[in-house]
């Protein structure tokens, strides 16, 4: 089967309705800010440094808002987990880099490239094998490491400014604290009015001139170049299937959810393909904003959490809409705001991938990919993430070997139980 079997969309969308709550519109909220607050300006300032015109940059981010929120949409509700599509934050960064020796349609046809290969492996059947094959402490070890400075940022700022951020977080943990008053009033809504209260006594909300307007596309046609495929597609589709989609992954194995690799693969590829036609770069599925949304801010019932992601994939559309008006609304709030409150989303993410990476088997190369993660660094190229599990792997191999043979027998048991 290429892509797995998923739910009725009208029946979840009879489930979502049911069970609509205000800590899964809030944690979608969060993880709308997180991804747009910082990544949107990345966005801009790379169709700047690749010279683009305002047009074809308001085009671009209309792209991967659009297509990321309806993508996040239908995989909310098609198999009802928390996942989110987007697109890679750090290919932006880089892009940001390469895209002034090159022309638009290079980069489009460069774009292209990644998705074909993307989807060339998921329908193969390679993709699903190699995530599969990957001890589940390996990927999780790999998952802390990549959050963790989302961790360290939250409580950087916190400790900073506490008149802002440190009442934040003490009000989050604060309300944590009251079980029963924080299944009605979620923490991470009292975290945001507290923030922007102390945000404004503190005069750091800062008045930006907005002028109201639709975004609207520019089509960008693709030309093909080796040179562009060597500098720009070798690098994103790496951090496409190495450093974006793993992450997500393993965050929602950290959660104990049944994960459809094939789907978290194939439909980002296919939403590829349509980003290229805004001149927009690839999607991929989140792991940060998975991350949020998989969290219980989004709700109780790990059943239910997959109305925070369909949340999210509502604003983002309207965010691609209104593209230009939020990028510049955004710049009221400081950057530490969104950094705090995906921290304090991400928590209990924090505890699921620790205790599910170093509480059994595999843990030394849990920790290996977890120190190697941490260190956020690229070699050939290719991310810290990938590297993290493939050194990992190889640490567990070499010194956890009775590790493989448990796990064998293991699936050996469970495979004749299910006969």
């Amino acid at each position: 089967m290429i892509i797995e079997k998923g739910y009725s969309i009208s029946e979840s969308l009879g489930i979502l309705w049911k069970n609509k709550n205000l800590g899964a519109i809030a944690t979608g909220l969060v993880a709308t800010l997180f991804s747009t607050m910082g990544p949107g300006m990345i966005v801009f300032n790379a169709a700047n440094s690749g010279n683009l015109t305002d047009a074809q940059a308001v085009s671009w981010l209309l792209g991967i808002y659009l297509i990321g929120g309806l993508a996040t949409i239908f995989m909310s509700l098609r198999y009802r987990l928390p996942v989110v599509t987007a697109f890679t934050i750090p290919g932006a960064v880089m892009l940001a880099k390469i895209l002034p020796n090159f022309t638009l349609s290079e980069a489009v046809g460069a774009y292209i490239v990644v998705g074909v290969v993307t989807l060339i492996l998921t329908i193969s059947g390679l993709m699903k094998k190699f995530v599969e094959h990957i001890p589940v402490p390996v990927m999780l070890g790999m998952v802390g490491g990549v959050l963790l400075s989302f961790g360290i940022g939250m409580f950087t700022a916190a400790i900073k400014m506490p008149q802002v951020y440190g009442f934040m977080v003490i009000s989050f943990f604060g309300i944590m604290a009251f079980k029963s008053f924080a299944k009605k009033v979620p923490p991470i809504i009292v975290a945001i009015i507290v923030g922007i209260v102390a945000l404004a006594a503190s005069n750091l909300i800062t008045p930006v001139p907005l002028s109201f307007e639709i975004s609207k596309p520019v089509l960008a046609l693709p030309t093909f170049s080796l040179r562009a495929i060597l500098d720009i597609s070798f690098p994103l589709f790496f951090l496409v299937i190495g450093v974006q989609n793993i992450q997500a992954v393993g965050v929602l194995m950290a959660a104990n959810y049944k994960v459809p690799i094939n789907a978290m693969y194939l439909v980002p590829a296919i939403g590829t393909f349509i980003n290229s036609l805004f001149g927009a770069h690839p999607a991929v599925t989140a792991g940060p904003s998975t991350a949020i949304c998989a969290g219980p801010s989004a709700g109780e019932k790990k059943e239910h959490r997959f109305i925070a992601a369909f949340a999210e994939g509502v604003f983002w559309v309207s965010f691609a809409l209104l593209a230009k008006i939020i990028v510049e609304s955004v710049k009221m709030v400081p950057k530490e705001f969104t950094a705090v409150l995906a921290g304090l989303a991400m928590f209990e993410v924090f505890k699921s991938a620790f205790q599910g990476a170093f509480a059994g088997r595999f843990r030394t190369g849990a920790l290996v990919a977890f120190f190697v993660a941490v260190t956020n660094l690229s070699i050939l190229n290719i991310g810290a993430p990938l590297w993290a599990i493939i050194l990992g792997l190889l640490t567990s191999l070499i010194v956890e070997r009775e590790d493989f043979k448990l796990n064998k027998t293991e699936n050996g048991k469970l495979l004749e139980t299910a006969k």
